[in-house]
């Protein structure tokens, strides 16, 4: 079996950068054109947690990359890529992104509600938990509090807004302080688990979320 690679691509299911062919599975597509990592290729990530930083959009691909391949630390570019079967991951997002928060919850003093909506991920509370989250991480921020309180606190945030904001623009400022950042409903998602796991400090950390994210993604199809 040829080596699997994780994609994620836009809502609208179409290759980026101008490309704008439809994906589908089953096909093959193939680029013209030398690799080069970031700038040239059909890319695609070996571990799901290094696809979701990349991810444009929700929806995930299971692909075979072929052809001329140049593989990086954290991505692969191909002249060819095959797309084995795709799905639409924003639920499963939705949940990781908030099982990331609450691995760095003990980093932070955590309202009750932020700590609630996490677990739960009730809609009821989701505009309370947002602005308890950020009330304290600007608070937070005026105390000069610690740099891994601070990124427990962002990953939290985000995936708070990440639900509060799900029909939002998703070309926000990454900026935790900018209104636009509250607004970002994708990029808070993605941003939160990425995070999350970068906040854990260690590689056994970082692997057990990617762990977790595969095993969620897999059971979309129930497939490899």
């Amino acid at each position: 079996m040829e080596k699997r690679y994780w994609h994620f691509i836009n809502q609208d299911r179409k290759l980026g950068y101008g490309d704008n062919r439809i994906v589908e599975p089953g096909k093959i597509y193939t680029v013209d054109c030398k690799p080069v990592l970031c700038e040239a290729g059909l890319h695609g990530s070996y571990n799901a947690l290094d696809a979701l930083h990349y991810a444009p959009g929700q929806i995930i691909c299971r692909v075979e990359l072929s052809g001329k391949i140049v593989h990086g630390d954290d991505k692969s570019a191909a002249t060819e890529r095959k797309v084995i079967w795709m799905a639409d991951s924003t639920d499963v997002l939705h949940i990781f992104a908030r099982k990331c928060a609450l691995d760095v919850i003990h980093l932070w003093d955590a309202p009750d509600v932020v700590i609630e909506y996490l677990k739960t991920g009730n809609e009821k509370i989701r505009a309370a938990a947002s602005a308890a989250v950020r009330a304290a991480v600007r608070a937070a921020v005026r105390d000069a509090a610690s740099d891994a309180a601070w990124d427990a606190a962002r990953a939290a945030v985000r995936a708070a807004a990440r639900d509060a904001a799900r029909d939002a623009a998703s070309d926000a400022a990454r900026a935790a302080a900018s209104d636009a950042a509250w607004d970002a409903a994708w990029d808070a998602a993605r941003d939160a688990a990425w995070d999350a796991a970068r906040a854990a400090a260690s590689d056994a950390a970082r692997d057990l979320q990617n762990k977790r994210l595969t095993e969620m993604l897999l059971a979309l199809s129930g497939r490899n």
